[in-house]
């Protein structure tokens, strides 16, 4: 069975890696799936700047694989025979947003939606706000794969020049 566990990964977090590790506990392949045009530059990092940063914190992991998608969501779940689609949920806020799309991917395309609840330790955790705080030189140790760090604190001293 296949699932996709898709997002804008802006960037991918601690608690983004425990989803994707755990849904690769239950499905034969995890497509970690980043949303987003490729051709209008909106984050910190580009679409493949993310993909690399997602295969480089999932290396240890054979059955997760990365793709990106620019189109209706359900269309990539069809054209490539996905069985579920994954979504971590931190706190109810994230449920009220998610449950709309999941019924509304259910009603165009059959697929179902399976909701993992955030870990504990990850649960604070976004991709904005670790980025807000790594802005203004604030530790984000932690809260990102070590990879990622790295690659945050580049680009804002990148931006800075």
């Amino acid at each position: 069975m296949k699932a996709v566990c898709p997002g804008s990964f802006d960037p991918v977090t601690m608690g983004h890696l425990d989803i994707f590790r755990r849904a690769a506990d239950h499905f034969d392949e995890v497509i970690v799936l980043v949303t987003g045009n490729p051709n209008k530059h909106s984050g910190l990092f580009t679409i493949e700047e993310r993909m690399e940063l997602i295969r480089k914190a999932t290396a240890d992991v054979p059955s997760i694989t990365v793709d990106w998608w620019g189109g209706l969501l359900v269309d990539y779940t069809n054209a490539n025979n996905v069985n579920a689609l994954v979504k971590g949920l931190r706190t109810a806020l994230d449920y009220e947003y998610e449950l709309p799309m999941a019924q509304m991917n259910r009603r165009l395309s059959g697929i179902d939606t399976l909701f993992l609840l955030t870990d504990n330790k990850y649960g604070y955790i976004s991709s904005s706000l670790s980025k807000e705080v790594a802005k203004y030189g604030g530790d984000v140790r932690g809260m990102l794969p070590d990879v990622v760090v790295e690659a945050v604190q580049a680009k804002y001293r990148e931006l800075e020049e």
